[in-house]
């Protein structure tokens, strides 16, 4: 559906900013609209073939990127990949070996371990079966067996009071304060002295038959009944032994004593100062493969309980590893350093992507548009879409606009003021011009079609009135000028 070409310019369409057509130019009216101006690309000029539009005026033409301009769009994504790449190379670096050494581990082969210990234990028919965790310890000590802990430092207070119902034979490697009261409690630490070479120093059988042996370290003090103290350091002993659930009484520096018949639940507790002659780097010194041998001897196996390290970063006096913990202490030390490296490119990618080459530059850049194809697109989209109280009511307003600049009337002006300043201009009727200017919506396009027609007539009836009046009024100054001259030449 198309509208009268008087009509036509009223209505305001959105214009297209894109490149203007090179093909044949229309026999329609044409309008030159500048578009608005946008930021030019302050890379190298193109290099390619510029298009030129119907009026001569040069359009912008393809831009071919040069080496300059790859290189600004592939850096900060290289930056960030490189980042990543360092970052995952750093925590590579930083993360432990898989097998980290332990401090008496079974089955470590280095100079702190014991590994040797438990090969020797192996052949004489006792096997070592190493325990990671307590629980664990608790479930394989049941029966004749020995258990031994290398490290008790590392355990909670709740761990050790979980240990202490345990029934089977103890050696306590290095005891503290606390396993000492939790796991032997008629034992406490006297001090502590240097590793040397000790003689026994009692009539234990094990140490007898060991001779010398590297002791000392932690230096004990028991008043445990019946109990041995060996290998004194400093005049404490660094090596303690007594049986639970007997009555035994004797001397602590003869080892003589007197032991009745055992009773239910007994066990033998053995504390060592120090670990150094269970290591693989003292054991083949002196007597310390004989006394390691001789106070594991008598078991079916040898439970080896090795605490696991504490988790980095947690509190002093917290719960060790393998114990009560909070949640933040279950998650891996790399998890946050990849965590931080995630940020960091993030922060990257995003200040990449805030900041601009340079300032910007406008440039004009003309837009040609035939009216007649925005007439034709706006009557086609009211059409499809049957708007005709919008076409009717744009068509009345485009009209109304004209007629009252026209007229010389505000453009707030009343419908009954425009109506009577019409029909004074053209002689029609107030109603008739109501009708028209202010009526109904038309109930179909054939409708819509006539309203479009009477507005013309109408406008057109307006604008004649003017023009006769106008040119009445001309004449009648020429001819009062012409009186005028006469009058003066008389």
């Amino acid at each position: 559906m198309s509208r009268p070409a008087g009509a036509a310019s009223a209505d305001t369409a959105p214009l297209s900013t894109g490149p203007a057509s090179t093909g044949p130019a229309s026999t329609g009216p044409a309008s030159t609209v500048p578009a608005n101006t946008v930021p030019a690309n302050t890379g190298p000029a193109s290099t390619g073939p510029a298009s030129t539009g119907p009026d001569g005026t040069r359009l912008s033409g393809p831009v071919s990127a040069g080496p300059v301009d790859s290189w600004r769009q592939w850096r900060a994504p290289l930056g960030i990949v490189l980042v990543i790449l360092l970052g995952g190379t750093l925590i590579a670096l930083l993360q432990p070996s898989a097998r980290t050494p332990r401090y008496l581990d079974p089955r470590d082969a280095g100079q702190s371990g014991a590994r040797a210990l438990a090969a020797l234990l192996t052949q004489r028919g006792e096997p070592v079966i190493r325990a990671g965790t307590v629980e664990s310890a608790e479930m394989a000590a049941h029966g004749r067996v020995t258990l031994v802990i290398t490290s008790p430092g590392l355990l909670s207070a709740r761990q050790l009071r979980s240990l202490a119902g345990v029934r089977s034979s103890l050696l306590l490697v290095e005891p503290v304060r606390a396993s000492l009261a939790a796991l032997a409690p008629g034992v406490t630490v006297a001090g502590f002295g240097p590793v040397r070479t000790a003689g026994p120093g009692c009539g234990l059988s094990a140490a007898r038959l060991a001779g010398h042996a590297d002791m000392g370290n932690v230096l004990l003090r028991s008043t445990a009944p019946g109990s041995w103290q060996c290998y004194p350091v400093d005049g404490e002993p660094s090596l303690v032994r007594y049986s639970t659930g007997r009555r035994t009484t004797g001397s602590r520096t003869t080892g003589s004593r007197t032991t009745g018949g055992p009773s239910a639940g007994g066990r033998t507790i053995t504390l060592l100062g120090s670990g150094a002659p269970l290591t693989n780097h003292y054991l083949a010194r002196h007597g310390n493969a004989a006394l390691a041998l001789d106070l594991l001897s008598g078991s079916s196996r040898i439970v080896w309980l090795v605490p696991p390290l504490p988790v980095p970063g947690a509190p002093p006096g917290g719960p060790p590893a393998g114990g009560e913990g909070s949640l933040f202490s279950l998650i891996p030390r790399p998890a946050y350093l990849v965590t931080i490296q995630l940020v960091i490119a993030v922060t990257l990618a995003a200040l990449w992507r805030m900041r601009r080459l340079g300032p910007l530059v406008a440039e004009p850049l003309p837009v040609i548009v035939r009216a007649s194809e925005t007439v034709e697109g706006h009557g086609r989209l009211y059409r499809s879409r049957r708007s005709r109280d919008r076409a009717a009511a744009v068509l009345r307003a485009a009209a109304l606009d004209r007629i009252t600049t026209r007229l010389s009337l505000p453009r707030d002006a009343g419908a009954d003021a425009v109506c009577a300043a019409v029909a004074a201009r053209t002689g029609r009727e107030a109603g008739t011009i109501r009708a028209i200017m202010f009526g109904a919506v038309p109930r179909d396009d054939a409708a819509l079609v006539a309203l479009a027609h009477e507005i013309d007539a109408l406008e057109a009836d307006t604008l004649e009135a003017g023009t006769l009046e106008a040119g009445t009024l001309k004449a009648g100054t020429l001819e009062a000028g012409a009186l005028e001259g006469q009058v003066r030449t008389y």
